[in-house]
């Protein structure tokens, strides 16, 4: 049985510290840590390779493996993510409310750190520093257990960073890996009460499911991403096929990629052999509609049920043919994950009546579902896109890692 104690007693001794740390230590701590992991990115890249080649060698298909995979360019984006949290200001002690009550009590809240975050996440190395970066600046110690795949990137990266955060004078321990992949030590880190104050799982849905549904701790649910494209009767032919070539192919194994696209009946035939046209470069299949099918022949594999429902995370991209803005609002409120949806679309009116109706944490208008992300949306790096309704919804940045407190300041006052 995993032993989850000695690192839950480590991480809020951490927190502890941490807590009381100011913005200059933690900012040194990030700024030691972008510094390290861009100066040994060859051992990192090193490992890397050795977790691809097991990853392919086990038959993962590309669409995954490309969430695995490191280069210097995506490390040094780490790097940058990590520098843009720095240049963030420090949530921490910002008062975000108060008053004076008639009896002369003096209430204020403040931020506070949530204490000691944990995460539960699969492929994706990169995610092992953006969660550390933004629990550090935020005030919280993080306990991380990445996916077997990536289990060789995921120990250096952590290895590099704790020595970083030793070296500005805070514990290691801000930064703890569990290196143990099995099964018992993602429930034990689901059932660290007492330890861990959140926990935030990154993933596909099935890793999700099993967070919420068998946790202990508090969970805030991310990441699952069936997003929808809407092609709107007024919409730029030109403008809707380069957004949604954008938002399928240049990175579908991730949770912001486009997975159905909705098209109003009005533009399909102009739309739809363009579009095929474009996205046959990266060998899309297209799972459609009968009147897709119809308009495209027999290259379209017919849609089912199931379909409209599935996060592909590979290029595969569903298609239906809708006879108004309304019937494709009503597919998504269906179907939608409550992540990005987006219309292409030339009128006012339309762009307004699909952000008022549509539910989800990103509503775009003329836009790839591809910037639902905490550095392209000036966050720095992000720990997870929330699709919850909680306090946290969309990217998570860092005044989503932190809760708050009421400071009351009295003279002497007693309650009638």
């Amino acid at each position: 049985m995993f032993d989850f104690e000695p690192i839950g007693r480590r991480a809020k001794k951490a927190a502890e510290a941490l807590s009381e740390a100011g913005t200059a230590v933690k900012n040194e701590a990030l700024k030691n840590i972008a510094e390290a992991l861009y100066e040994r990115r060859r051992d990192i890249l090193e490992k890397n390779r050795s977790d691809v080649k097991a990853a392919e060698a086990k038959g993962v298909k590309s669409s995954l493996t490309d969430r695995l995979y490191l280069n210097e360019k995506r490390i040094e984006g780490i790097a940058e993510g990590i520098r843009q949290v720095i240049a963030l200001p420090d949530p921490v002690g910002e008062i975000i409310g108060g008053e004076t009550r008639p009896n002369g009590l003096k209430i204020e809240k403040i931020r506070v750190p949530l204490g000691v975050v944990g995460m539960i996440y699969e492929s994706r190395p990169n995610v092992t520093a953006d969660a550390a970066a933004l629990c550090l600046k935020s005030g919280n110690a993080a306990v991380l257990r990445g996916g077997s795949d990536a289990l060789g990137t995921n120990i250096i990266i952590t290895e590099i960073m704790r020595s970083a955060i030793e070296k500005a004078g805070l514990p290691a321990d801000c930064v703890q890996l569990l290196e143990d992949p099995s099964r018992e030590s993602a429930e034990a880190l689901m059932k660290a009460n007492g330890y861990v104050d959140v926990l935030i799982p990154r993933g596909g849905a099935g890793l999700i499911k099993s967070c919420v549904q068998n946790a202990s701790v508090p969970v805030i649910e991310t990441g699952v991403g069936n997003c929808h494209i809407y092609v709107d009767a007024s919409a730029s032919i030109p403008m809707a096929i380069d957004i949604i070539d954008n938002a399928k192919t240049s990175r579908p194994g991730v949770c912001n990629a486009c997975e159905t696209v909705l098209i109003h009946k009005n533009v399909a035939e102009d739309i739809l052999p363009a579009l095929k046209k474009r996205l046959d470069r990266h060998n899309v299949e297209i799972r459609g509609c009968e009147l897709t099918k119809m308009i495209l022949g027999d290259s379209v594999v017919p849609a089912t049920e199931e379909d409209w429902a599935t996060e592909f995370l590979d290029y595969i991209l569903a298609v239906r043919v809708v006879d108004n803005i309304y019937e494709a609002i009503e597919h998504i409120r269906k179907y939608s994950t409550l992540h990005s949806e987006c219309i292409v679309t030339d009128s006012v009116a339309a762009a307004d009546e699909f952000r008022k109706k549509v539910d989800a944490a990103a509503v775009y208008v003329n836009a790839s579902t591809r910037f639902t992300d905490g550095f392209e949306l000036g966050l720095g790096a992000e720990i997870g896109i929330s699709t919850s309704k909680l306090h946290a919804r969309g990217p998570m940045g860092l005044k989503e890692l932190t809760t708050f407190k009421y400071l009351i300041s009295g003279s002497g006052q007693i309650r009638e």
